[in-house]
């Protein structure tokens, strides 16, 4: 990350990935969930659906569209929710591609 000096203040510009900066594991996992809890949570609000309502179209328990809904999706695997964006009405796409990098990457892209 690059450092610079703003008014006196150590600023670190982004990797573009939060969960990188934070050193955490899995961080492209992590950003790819919340990439798709994003575009759950924008499904429920066009579709007007209450937690207890999603729940029930998504097939999950409603404790874990709350948990969703205030970033808590540890317990909840990208397929579930991609899944999960399937009965909302979404389609997913997969796109596998040679790396340009010796290790590839996991990018959500979303349309």
């Amino acid at each position: 990350m690059e450092k610079r000096i703003i008014d006196g203040v150590e600023v670190l510009r982004s990797s573009g990935n939060v969960y990188a900066d934070l050193g955490l594991a899995d961080a492209e996992k992590l950003k790819i969930k919340t990439g798709l809890v994003i575009e759950i949570r924008k499904a429920m609000r066009r579709l007007g659906l209450t937690q207890q309502a999603a729940a029930r179209r998504m097939g999950i328990a409603q404790p874990k569209v709350s948990g969703m809904m205030r970033g808590d999706f540890s317990n909840l695997s990208e397929r579930k929710l991609m899944d999960c964006l399937n009965r909302l009405g979404y389609d997913i796409e997969i796109q596998v591609k040679p790396a340009s990098e010796p290790v590839g990457h996991l990018i959500l892209a979303i349309a």
